[in-house]
């Protein structure tokens, strides 16, 4: 079977970054694994009042996952200005002189540095500036969105691909599974007879009427057509979903739980180490699927 391309995963990354007016700002995302839709921001002082919309463009393109959202601002323009509190650098000065006497004058570095001599301000920006700013970065945060999503998608038809092999592999084993099954009303009938005449050591004569009843009752005990018939409807189930894609995670998710309890069914009601052997690959394949399904969207 081909591998949809409509399939996502939760998992991916994306980026966007752009500059204007002296400044210059980078989104960047990261989705992993989550049962519902949960978007976290970081988004720096001066730019919360975003984080309502962040979350919805969002949810527009997302379905689930856990989302973290980071943006970066930086002034790349030469509009800033220094100005120097000199007040407070009088007041160093005298203090480190009183505190030096005969010693060697202080450093004009290290007053410098002292929080609060040195004040960098920035021009406060205008209404419409800010809402031209605000504008440009959602264009960047879509763009950011996009790519995230395209590696979400990239990643959802590589899943899709490795789910597909799984679900080959299941096929092909539950078909083996059910020629494995024909056989067991005759091995249950040759062990019963075997254990019985362990039992009795031929001192007395087996009557093949309520042997062939006992018999009967064990075969169906040890039935497995509808464990069969359903793990088939199963891989049918599951091959449906992968080929419609989109929002296909929780009932692939559903369907995994629904093929492993089949399989634990099937090895209880064995009566055969063939259909034992078969059981547990089954068991071991559909581990690897329950794995594989929980990245899907």
């Amino acid at each position: 079977m081909t591998a949809p391309s409509n399939l996502a995963s939760m998992t991916g990354y994306g980026r966007a970054e752009g500059a204007a007016d002296g400044v210059a700002w980078a989104w960047e995302i990261k989705s992993v694994n989550g049962r519902g839709l949960e978007v976290r921001s970081r988004l720096g002082n001066g730019f919360e009042h975003l984080e309502p919309e962040v979350r919805k463009r969002a949810a527009g393109l997302l379905g689930r996952g856990n989302v973290s959202v980071s943006l970066r601002v930086s002034r790349t323009g030469g509009d800033r200005q220094v100005t120097v509190n000199r007040d407070l650098l009088g007041q160093l000065l005298d203090a480190a002189r009183d505190v030096a006497g005969d010693g060697p004058p202080p450093s004009v570095d290290a007053l410098l540095a002292v929080p609060g001599v040195i004040e960098i301000t920035e021009p406060i920006p205008s209404e419409e500036d800010r809402e031209a700013l605000d504008i440009a970065l959602m264009a960047d945060l879509d763009r950011a969105l996009v790519a995230l999503a395209a590696a979400r998608g990239e990643e959802g038809g590589r899943t899709g691909e490795v789910l597909s092999g799984h679900l080959d592999t299941i096929a092909r084993l539950t078909d083996a599974a059910g020629k494995s099954a024909a056989t067991q009303p005759t091995a249950i009938r040759d062990k019963l007879i075997e254990r019985i005449n362990g039992l009795i050591d031929g001192e007395a004569a087996i009557d093949p009427e309520r042997l062939a009843q006992e018999a009967a009752l064990l075969a169906v005990k040890a039935d497995v057509a509808e464990e069969l018939d359903r793990l088939v409807g199963h891989v049918a189930g599951a091959r449906e979903l992968l080929e419609k894609g989109g929002l296909v995670g929780r009932q692939m998710d559903f369907l995994s739980q629904e093929f492993a309890r089949e399989a634990n069914t099937l090895c209880a009601k064995s009566a055969d180490a063939e259909l034992t052997q078969l059981g547990l690959e089954l068991k071991a394949v559909i581990d690897r699927l329950r794995e594989q399904v929980q990245n899907l969207e």
